[in-house]
């Protein structure tokens, strides 16, 4: 006996999955407001004319969004996903029946592509961001921070150069500590050559990169960036830096913020060359609190432009007597027999020869960018850049696994940061889209107020006319029967 079988595909609403995703989910928020269709523009030269048809490359970085958005474990665990999720389906124009592809897609298309596609979705999202109002751009934060490699600090071994071989030989690491600034030079990382070591961790150095950024003071959106080894000194950035984000944002910076180890005198005269006022913390405060407590400073020393010298605490003259080409400045020096008997000799110095009072060809403005270090504003500044900028690159490690490299060798670790920089901005720009939208509906509800008190104080004189109807009327119209009709 038969059993009819009925086709209810044929004859219900279609399903629509797309439903089921909230509208203020953060997908549908990065779909909004970015488009990534630039992608096949940039990457049109990696591809040829004949053979195998790719994936859509804006599929393929939508895929790499993903795997920074939700901090995936990695890109297999990422493909395995896909397909049990609504919303990764949805962002990503898949179908339930569609085939997910292998996971060596992503690796192949980033090494095909470079980091050049990535630094340009970073800048999409600044330009984004800029037309949004999120930048303002006069005042910046900079700071960088140490990037764990993907390498064990086993992998750590000793180098030594044979000029017979002309090549490396590697040996064991040795116990001996040595310092992040010699250790480079003997030792690498055997799994990422190109990380260099910083850090200990149980006596052993760290394989690491360094990740510099400019974050804007208004909306704290990454402007600018910059990713290199980790024994690069993060001073030698500054300038580049601000050069990166007054290209990226059109804006010329008028107040830089970051902690005394950009407080370089270099830095200081770069800044001030351009103008740009100094908030930053001083390093040489910072090194003279052990070295120089309880001696003079070089404030107390009063220069005489017209002798060239300087007039010591004691009234005695100090010399230029040594012109310091390495570091630029001018070594100036009292005699040794005026030190020897001084009695202020014990607040002035400790060195056996006497005091030394250094000076620069641009002394002036070092001494007012440091004024400006110095100034209320100045440690306001840095106040704020404690948990204004430390706040974004906590967010980068807690959400997007920024503190950890992903993949191996330099390239790859700055699409990596790109990537995690880019998402950052995104969330900053979804953010303020929803506040618009709801500031837009607040102010339709009031519009739609206003409307009503209008139209009740034009209709009131009829209302109060009506209520004004004499009382035969209002009984005779009680005595109107709708159902005689």
């Amino acid at each position: 006996m038969g059993v009819h079988q009925k086709q209810i595909e044929l004859w219900v609403e279609p399903v629509e999955l797309g439903r089921r995703i909230p509208e203020d989910h953060i997908l549908r928020k990065l779909a909004r407001v970015v488009d990534l269709g630039f992608v096949r523009e940039e990457v049109a030269a990696c591809y040829g004319r004949k053979g195998h048809v790719s994936l859509d490359p804006v599929v393929i970085m939508k895929m790499l969004l993903l795997l920074f958005l939700d901090n995936v474990r990695s890109e297999r665990e990422l493909m395995r996903i896909i397909p049990l999720r609504i919303d990764y389906l949805w962002y990503l124009g898949y179908g339930l029946e569609d085939e997910v592809p292998n996971h060596s897609v992503l690796s192949k298309a980033r090494k095909r592509w470079g980091a050049g596609v990535f630094e340009r979705l970073f800048k999409e999202t600044v330009c984004r961001c800029l037309e949004a109002g999120l930048i303002d751009g006069g005042k910046v934060h900079v700071d960088s921070s140490d990037i764990r490699a993907n390498a064990s600090k086993n992998s750590v071994v000793d180098i030594a150069f044979s000029e017979t071989l002309g090549k490396l030989e590697e040996t064991e690491e040795g116990d001996t500590p040595c310092k992040d600034g010699e250790v480079n030079r003997s030792k690498r990382s055997k799994s990422d050559p190109e990380a260099t070591i910083s850090g200990r961790v149980r006596g052993k150095g760290v394989p690491s990169y360094k990740n510099h950024r400019v974050v804007d003071d208004k909306a704290g959106v990454v402007s600018a960036m910059t990713t290199t080894e980790s024994i690069v000194n993060e001073a030698h950035k500054l300038e580049e830096l601000v050069d990166q984000h007054e290209f990226n944002t059109g804006a010329k910076v008028g107040v830089a913020v970051a902690d005394c180890k950009y407080g370089t005198a270099e830095n200081f005269l770069a800044m001030a060359r351009r103008d740009i006022r100094t908030h930053m913390g001083d390093l040489r405060l910072r090194q003279s609190n052990h070295r120089l407590k309880g001696i003079f400073p070089t404030e107390a020393f009063h220069y005489e432009k017209e002798s060239d010298t300087y007039t010591c605490p004691a009234g005695k003259s100090l010399r230029c007597r040594h012109w310091n080409g390495r570091r630029n400045y001018a070594e100036y020096e009292g005699r040794a027999s005026d030190c020897a008997h001084c009695p202020l000799r014990p607040q002035c110095t400790r060195a056996k020869k006497g005091r030394t009072v250094n000076r620069r060809p641009e002394q002036e403005l070092l001494d007012e960018a440091r004024r400006q270090s110095a100034s209320a504003a100045g440690r306001a500044d840095r106040k704020r850049r404690q948990h204004f900028q430390e706040r974004n690159y906590a967010v980068a490690t807690n959400l997007h696994g920024f503190k950890r490299a992903r993949w191996r060798g330099l390239q790859r670790q700055r699409v990596q940061d790109y990537l995690i920089a880019a998402l950052q901005n995104l969330r900053i720009l979804a953010r303020a889209t929803r506040k618009e939208a709801s500031a837009s509906a607040v102010a339709f509800t009031e519009g739609l107020t206003l409307a009503f008190s209008l139209l009740a104080s034009l209709f009131a004189p009829v209302l109060l006319s009506l209520a004004t109807i004499p009382a035969t009327a209002t009984t005779s119209a009680k005595k109107f029967n709708p159902y005689a009709l």
